[in-house]
């Protein structure tokens, strides 16, 4: 189980220093491998939990209530550490032989050239958008082979590459997604796998379900976790603001202020689109559960609703702050903090809806065979 009372309390009395650092608090990043992120998904034969996705959405989403960019880089620790369990065995184990908290930060574009080079490969590349990685101790990163081979991702220790500080982003600042370059670090060759595997959920000797899991079934997941967190947590400082509005419009009718009616339907609206936003993401969270079993619907189902559920999100809390007065705009407010990390989050290229209606709509209106204008005739 992981234990979040604890980061979540440290992260959010230091959320403000962070956005000013663009990067986490270090005591925050300690607290956030006790409560057992890195390890979720690492494999049990190195010490790792191989969890359930049910359980991490949820501890995300805890997370997320107090400080959305540390329940973004915890949502991250615990997803990078399952990409890790495709590596083959001894991959693997240069990856957690000094324990399952190894913190594993990256990215699968492939923005990276892979040369062969005796057992291996040397890879150079920028990597942009790095979540977490000044705490990382290794990087997963995707290139391309100069022989023509589909891309690989390739673990590379933190030290190996350089980071520039590139983030200066409105929203989730904390995250310090900075970008990695490297540049001819020599990567042996059980230090990397096909990427494909990945997206298919066929690693090279990982057997849990949670590592047999298609890509398009858990990435959305692990990006609109933290939002839903962060949408909860807004909530909560919309309503301490509320109550107090509601009084007021009480005890001075004539005062200029929300009626309460209209913070009756605020509440009522944002409220609802919140907690339907966590029903389908914890459906997401157990068809994923569902490992090698999952079916093309349901993962074109899993699509839609990661997508749906970040757009509903995205509109609470837009509400929220709307109807959130002046003060919820102050640079001390969570308020608006929540609502800056929701909004830049939400623009994330893995919960854009259009392309998830579209995939979804495929055996339902159309199939592949019949998406030509000859075959549609």
């Amino acid at each position: 189980m992981l234990d979040t009372e604890e980061l979540a309390v440290q992260a959010a009395a230091s959320a403000r220093t962070a956005e000013e650092a663009r990067r986490l608090d270090p005591d925050v990043v300690k607290l956030l491998l006790a409560a057992g992120f890195a390890r979720h998904f690492a494999p049990r034969a190195f010490g790792g939990t191989e969890g359930t996705f049910a359980d991490l959405t949820d501890a995300v989403a805890r997370t997320g209530a107090a400080c959305p960019a540390t329940a973004w880089c915890a949502s991250l620790a615990a997803n990078l550490g399952r990409m890790a369990a495709y590596l083959p065995a001894e991959g693997q184990r240069a990856i957690w032989e000094q324990g399952p908290d190894a913190l594993v930060a990256g990215s699968l574009s492939p923005f990276g050239k892979a040369v062969p080079a005796g057992d291996g490969h040397t890879l150079s590349g920028r990597w942009p958008y790095v979540s977490a990685v000044t705490y990382a101790d290794w990087l997963l990163l995707c290139a391309t082979s100069s022989d023509g081979e589909a891309p690989r991702v390739f673990a590379v220790p933190r030290d190996a590459v350089r980071v520039v500080e590139t983030w200066d982003s409105a929203g989730m600042r904390a995250t310090g997604s900075h970008t990695v370059v490297a540049s001819e670090v020599f990567v042996p060759g059980p230090r990397s796998f096909a990427r494909g595997d990945l997206l298919t959920g066929s690693p090279v000797s990982a057997t849990a379900a949670c590592h047999r899991v298609p890509l398009e079934a858990s990435n959305g997941l692990s990006f609109a976790a933290p939002l839903l967190g962060a949408v909860e947590g807004a909530l909560g400082h919309w309503t301490a603001y509320a109550e107090v509005k509601a009084r007021a419009a009480v005890l001075r009718p004539q005062a200029p202020g929300p009626s309460r009616e209209a913070l009756a339907g605020v509440l009522a609206l944002a409220s609802g689109q919140t907690d339907a936003a966590r029903l389908l993401l914890e459906r997401c969270a157990s068809t994923a559960d569902l490992g090698a079993d999952i079916t093309p619907e349901r993962i074109r189902r899993t699509l839609r609703d990661t997508a749906l559920s970040v757009r509903m999100l995205a509109e609470a809390v837009n509400r929220l702050t709307a109807n959130g007065g002046t003060t919820g705009f102050g640079e001390s407010q969570p308020l608006q903090r929540h609502w800056r990390d929701v909004n830049a989050s939400a623009t994330h290229i893995a919960l854009q809806f259009d392309a998830a209606a579209l995939s979804y709509a495929e055996g339902r209106l159309w199939t592949t065979q019949t998406s030509s204008p000859e075959a549609a005739r």
